[in-house]
């Protein structure tokens, strides 16, 4: 007793929590004061990113990952991190909703078309690239599944897959694409269901059709609720921005509870999938700044430009959540036209993530059927860069998406899903980079697409960093 109490009978490990908790407030206030002193928003962002992972490090170091002090503390830093996730969350279906509508609305038809088309294909052709990467390096690597021994939790989360496939087993690829056109539109917008938020790109992207039709018979109704859209439009983006300044604060409270409570043991037990994967995101992000040098776009600049977006999806493991930041990046930043933006980062949560979607099926695949036997020969890889780039659509914007897409591909190739639960210990560290892979998707697919369609303002993209005005 006297080992765990203090004078006054206060518990030690409640001083040390408070402890902790106080050392938190005092880094949260230092944010706080920099935003006071108009530091940019990057800055902000990136310094919180970095005391994050150290305060992470320190607390792990110091008590480890499965403490009860950590556990504590954390659940009181949730508040700031989940919070602010949560918030995100709030916003992303009215954000999604009238950055679509109004993009339509205020676009003739003709250019509309072309820069959907555009993004869409832009996307599935970056994915396919990413899964045909991903089996590259997985073969490289000689990873097989076989060789990977599973604990309890990984055991549990097998079966747990197997269970779920059972729903992917009874629906096909078409049927899936098919419920991404919602039954119920209010259903869509509360958010339920993996394809929630193409449905309601979906029903933006109808009414804003339906809206552009009425124009020739009546065009006084179509101009009031045009108005109408274009306000809830300017609401919206309000609410984003007030949303948007509390980005370093959700970044060090989500970074600092990842790494406290990280298992390092359990991660170098599967080190060798763990540089597999961040090697072949690196060479897709590579692919995409050659990509930008294909279109006369500077990739220094995008790097530089697009820090803060992909610092936010690294941390927040989030697609969907990244989406205000995403579509603020390429208007103020990149000089994307506000229709490209929307639509690209919009239709990037949920279709074409090249990490999620792209190189971790990839991987798995090739993985799983090395360990189980499979034959991999051309015919293989090409089945598997088509499937994946296919059934790209509707996977989720959050975390856990990357499960579920490689639950349809693996399905669809035949292959065992109950292996994906082998990897349970590694799954949020991979996630990170995967999701700033998305993100970075995304973003190269506006990019591209406004290039070739004549929608961006190269005196912005070219602008140095320095002298952009941030406003956030």
């Amino acid at each position: 007793m006297n080992e765990k109490y203090l004078f006054g009978g206060i518990h030690v490990n409640t001083l040390y929590t408070l402890l902790i908790l106080f050392g938190a407030a005092a880094i949260i206030f230092g944010l706080y004061v920099m935003q006071k002193k108009h530091l940019s928003f990057t800055k902000r962002v990136l310094t919180a990113l970095v005391a994050g992972i150290l305060f992470g490090t320190v607390l792990q170091q110091l008590f480890g990952s499965e403490s009860e002090i950590i556990a504590s503390s954390n659940t009181w830093i949730s508040i700031i991190g989940s919070g602010y996730v949560r918030l995100l969350n709030m916003i992303v279906i009215p954000l999604v909703f009238v950055a679509i509508s109004t993009s339509i609305v205020n676009q003739d038809a003709n250019s509309l078309k072309k820069s959907a088309l555009s993004i869409i294909l832009v996307l599935m052709f970056t994915t396919a690239i990413a899964a045909g990467l991903g089996a590259g390096v997985s073969t490289l690597f000689g990873l097989d599944s076989s060789e990977i021994l599973a604990g309890e939790a990984e055991a549990a989360r097998g079966q747990a897959l197997e269970d779920t496939l059972t729903d992917f087993q009874t629906k096909s690829i078409p049927e899936q694409i098919t419920e991404i056109i919602p039954r119920n539109v209010f259903y869509a917008m509360s958010g339920q269901g993996s394809s929630a938020t193409l449905s309601v790109v979906f029903f933006a992207a109808f009414l804003g059709i339906v809206t552009i039709g009425l124009r020739r018979k009546k065009p006084d109704s179509a101009e009031a609720f045009t108005k109408f859209l274009n306000m809830l439009h300017d609401i919206v983006m309000r609410m984003v921005t007030l949303v948007l300044r509390f980005t370093p604060y959700g970044v060090f409270a989500l970074l600092s509870r990842f790494v406290s409570t990280s298992n390092f043991s359990e991660i170098s037990r599967l080190f060798e999938f763990v540089v597999a994967s961040y090697l072949a995101i690196f060479i897709m992000f590579v692919i995409h700044l050659i990509i930008l040098v294909v279109y006369k776009l500077n990739p220094v600049k995008y790097l530089k430009k697009a820090s803060v977006p992909l610092s936010f999806a690294f941390s927040s493991r989030s697609s969907a959540g990244t989406l205000p930041l995403n579509i603020e990046t390429q208007i103020d930043k990149f000089g994307v036209s506000s229709g490209v933006a929307n639509l690209s980062a919009s239709l990037g949560t949920s279709i074409g993530q090249n990490g999620c979607a792209g190189i971790y099926p990839g991987m798995l695949a090739v993985m799983i059927a090395v360990g189980t036997g499979v034959p991999m020969d051309p015919a293989f890889f090409i089945k598997l860069i088509i499937i994946t780039a296919i059934s790209s659509f509707g996977i989720a914007g959050v975390g856990g998406g990357a499960t579920f897409a490689a639950l349809t591909v693996l399905s669809s190739m035949g292959l065992p899903v109950g292996l994906v639960g082998l990897l349970i210990a590694i799954e949020p560290l991979i996630d990170m980079a995967r999701t700033a892979l998305n993100v970075s998707g995304s973003m190269i697919a506006g990019l591209v697409s406004a290039r070739r369609l004549g929608e961006i303002d190269m005196a912005t993209y070219n602008k140095d960093f320095n002298e952009i005005e941030e406003t956030v």
